[in-house]
């Protein structure tokens, strides 16, 4: 038999075998260790389903608990916030790629049709304000106004060698679009301006200011931040507990049952010493719907 032939009768007897092998019988015997007990619910997805049978989500996907208005429904424990598409959308998961530079928003322009985008900070800083006027409680934070926006200032004057400003000319409160008053008055004995969104600002010294808030804010940190996949089912017991009275009011029982829910979906670190300890909220939720519904 030539040479050619016989290199294309192994190339197709190879291709035959990786079939096989690879196309046939490793799937069905992945397929088939899925469908073992324990293993078979992952399988399919984690699905959790209400009392009545229906799935109501997935236990490793996050979702919102918001009404058609896009507020948050009180009788339900939150989830945290999600960079995913319009928000744990699992076609989109992503994360925001802003860093701890990002402090300065881009103001919307009307005038040029310009909508604007949110910094890091101010995102985190709306957030804070958000969960604070919902649960109730102090959402103030180091470095955000009391409105809710990033606390930056640009510093206008001559620059000395290490490049502050001992003698500003003009102060620019950089997030607080006109005619919106700024959260000082003024710096370094120079009146704050509310900032203009057609002004390039650039050229300032960019100065945060801390404020007066908490060291340890109230409002727990994965309330104002996403997760890195976008797609968290978990949050912190800390962020439970602070929903937890809300809910308890909103369905009409006491704080203890809230919390008691609270503890039969929390999970500690993995191994006994790998992450923290988190709890998943579609499972509280449905555990609440099912032993203290909502209006009943």
């Amino acid at each position: 038999m030539p040479t050619w032939i016989r290199l294309h009768v192994a190339a197709i007897r190879a291709l035959l075998v990786l079939t096989a092998v690879l196309g046939v019988a490793y799937p069905l015997a992945v397929f088939a260790v899925a469908q073992l007990p324990g293993l078979k619910s992952r399988a399919d997805g984690s699905i959790v389903r209400t009392a009545d049978g229906r799935a109501a989500g997935s236990a490793l996907i996050g979702q919102s608990f918001t009404g058609r208005d896009g507020n948050a429904l009180k009788q339900y424990f939150q989830s945290r916030p999600s960079a995913a598409g319009d928000g744990y959308d699992p076609t989109s998961t992503a994360a925001s790629n802003l860093g701890p530079e990002s402090v300065l928003d881009t103001l919307p322009d009307p005038a040029a049709g310009a909508e604007g985008d949110q910094s890091l900070l101010t995102r985190v800083c709306s957030r804070s304000k958000a969960v604070a006027d919902l649960e109730g409680v102090d959402g103030r934070r180091p470095y955000c106004t009391p409105d809710g926006v990033g606390a930056v200032l640009k510093v206008f004057g001559t620059r000395a060698p290490d490049g502050s400003v001992p003698r500003p000319s003009r102060v620019v409160s950089a997030n607080q679009a006109c005619p919106t008053a700024p959260f000082i008055a003024a710096y370094k004995g120079v009146r704050v301006e509310c900032a203009r969104p057609d002004e390039d600002l650039a050229a300032g010294l960019t100065v945060p200011v801390r404020g007066n808030a908490p060291a340890k804010p109230q409002v727990p940190a994965d309330a104002v931040t996403a997760s890195g996949s976008g797609l968290d089912p978990h949050i912190t017991p800390a962020y439970a507990r602070l929903q937890a009275p809300r809910v308890a009011k909103a369905r009409g029982i006491s704080e203890a049952q809230v919390l008691a829910a609270v503890r039969h979906n929390q999970t500690g670190r993995a191994l006994g010493f790998m992450g923290e300890p988190v709890v998943n909220v579609l499972r509280l939720n449905l555990e609440l719907d099912r032993d203290h519904p909502y209006g009943a």
